[in-house]
């Protein structure tokens, strides 16, 4: 299964993973929504960035996933500080993520750059930072 993932800008996500400094992405909620249960080993990733320019940049393969069960807030902050070496988060972004009831762990590997290309997300209503396309040709511009 492909993805189209969108990645945080400001805190430089996406040189942060092509430089291998960041092997792990994280996508919380109070609730289970995407990509809990959406998304396993060696899936592929294609990474966006949420800075409005709408161009798949780069990809990665899932490596593994830990989908958390429900969490109280101080397991949900020990989940993010345990593989805090992985996903590199800011102090906003461990804000925004730490305390979520349900967390989702992505690590991922073969991270490479693309020559950034634009997707249809017309099907895609209710944009996400998460996106399961199936197939990337098939929202390929």
């Amino acid at each position: 299964m492909d993805h189209v993932v969108f990645v945080d800008a400001k805190a430089k996500e996406l040189s942060k993973l092509i430089n291998g400094e960041k092997t792990m992405l994280i996508r919380g909620a109070a609730g289970r929504k995407l990509p809990h249960g959406r998304v396993e080993a060696n899936d592929v990733l294609y990474l966006i960035e949420n800075d409005g320019s709408g161009l798949i940049k780069a990809k990665c393969r899932v490596k593994s996933v830990i989908s958390s069960e429900k969490m109280s807030k101080e397991e949900s902050i020990a989940l993010v500080n345990e593989n805090q070496l992985k996903l590199q988060l800011t102090a906003a972004q461990i804000k925004r993520w730490a305390g979520k009831r349900y967390l989702v762990l992505i690590e991922v590997d073969q991270i490479e750059p693309l020559t950034p290309f634009q997707i249809d997300k017309s099907d895609y209503g209710n944009m996400d930072a998460w996106l399961p396309v199936g197939e990337i040709d098939s929202v390929k511009k």
